[in-house]
Parts: structure tokens; C-alpha cells; sequence
């Protein structure tokens, strides 16, 4: 490789270690991105730059955004009582998609793994059990993915729960087994909240 594309090369590489980008998809992009650099690439490097500095985990649930405690964290009018328990913050996200839950969250940050050697102090379950305690939390809705390290994980947390004397459910009917919440629509997420079950 010479020296005129040695920078354009580390950028395509960059961009293949992204979800869902090969190395064929981050070179169209590159590529789109550098013909457009006015319009798309200036600004997206602006806006990179400013969310690497300002991003940050909430405290409380362990959503993204730029405060230490979400907006959803301090917003008085979801304190009813429910925590939402997802994977994942792309999960808090498909479910605030759906606009159909009016409490709270609460991110693991990944699932339980005896293959990948996670267990429950390499996520926020010990955080989850002080909140349901802190809070008054009185439901508990776990809405982890319909995978065998969620189901997992599922029944982890519901054996640390039981004698807190709060109901524990679950996401049911239209989650397929294996689904990601992050890939289902938005009926399909409401449908599922509205008919949870007991854990």
C-alpha cells in the first residue's frame, strides 16, 4: 500500500470493525463519505469527536447520554414502581421505539456466559438488586432476548429476587425464540409488554 491511501485504508478498516459492516460495506461507505466530505464527512467527524467527549453511562440504569443520570432516570413521572431489565442499551432503545412502557431501566450490559467466563459482578446485576431495594420497585419486567444466555440470566435474576417481594415477569407472546429485541418492530414490542407474564 502506498503512502496517498495509507490513511483511507486505516479508516476502511476502522469502519469494517462495526456491527454489520464488512470490509466491502466500509469501503463503499468510505468511499460515499469522501465524495460527499462537505456535506457528510466533515460533519460526522464533527459530531464523532464531540460524542466521544461528551458521552457518557448513566449511573443509575446504565443507559448512554451525555449527563451522568438519563433523562429517564430523572424524570419524576416514571417512577411507578417497574424496572425494565434489557441486555443492552440498544434494547432500552428499541423499547422506548415502541413508547408503550412508562417506567424505568435497567442495562446488564450483556448476559450471563459460563463459555465467555461473564458472571453476574461483570454486569450490573448486583446494581440491579440495590435499586429494586433503594427504589421501592414493586415489578420487575425482564426483557432480555429469547436466547439461551438470556433465558440464562432471566433465571439468575429471578432466583436473587424471590424473597424481595416483588413480581417478576417477563416479555411474552411475539418475541420468537432467539429474537433480538433490537430487530423486532414496534408492535411487536408493545404486543409483548402489554402481555407479559409472571416469571
Amino acid at each position: 500500500m502506498n503512502d496517498s491511501t495509507r490513511d483511507i485504508q486505516a479508516l476502511i478498516d476502522l469502519m469494517a470493525r462495526l456491527p454489520g459492516l464488512g470490509p466491502r460495506s466500509a469501503r463503499r461507505a468510505v468511499l460515499h463519505m469522501i465524495k460527499k466530505r462537505g456535506l457528510l464527512m466533515a460533519p460526522l467527524a464533527d459530531t464523532m469527536a464531540h460524542v466521544a467527549a461528551t458521552a457518557r453511562e448513566c449511573i443509575t440504569c446504565g443507559n448512554i447520554g451525555t449527563s451522568d443520570i438519563c433523562d429517564i432516570c430523572t424524570d419524576d413521572r416514571r417512577a411507578t414502581g417497574e424496572i425494565c431489565v434489557v441486555e443492552d442499551v440498544a434494547d432500552l432503545w428499541a423499547m422506548e421505539r415502541a413508547q408503550v412502557f412508562k417506567g424505568r431501566y435497567h442495562v446488564l450490559g450483556g448476559t450471563l456466559s459460563a463459555l465467555d467466563a461473564v458472571g453476574p459482578e461483570d454486569l450490573r446485576i448486583p446494581r440491579l438488586i440495590d435499586r429494586v431495594t433503594a427504589e421501592g420497585v414493586t415489578e420487575v419486567i425482564l426483557a432480555l432476548n429469547a436466547t439461551v444466555d438470556g433465558q440464562t440470566t432471566a433465571h439468575y435474576i429471578a432466583e436473587q429476587l424471590e424473597d424481595r417481594g416483588v413480581s417478576i415477569t417477563s416479555l411474552a407472546q411475539g418475541v420468537p425464540i432467539g429474537g433480538e429485541l433490537d430487530y423486532l418492530d414496534d408492535g411487536t414490542i408493545s404486543a409483548a409488554l402489554k402481555a407479559r407474564k409472571r416469571f
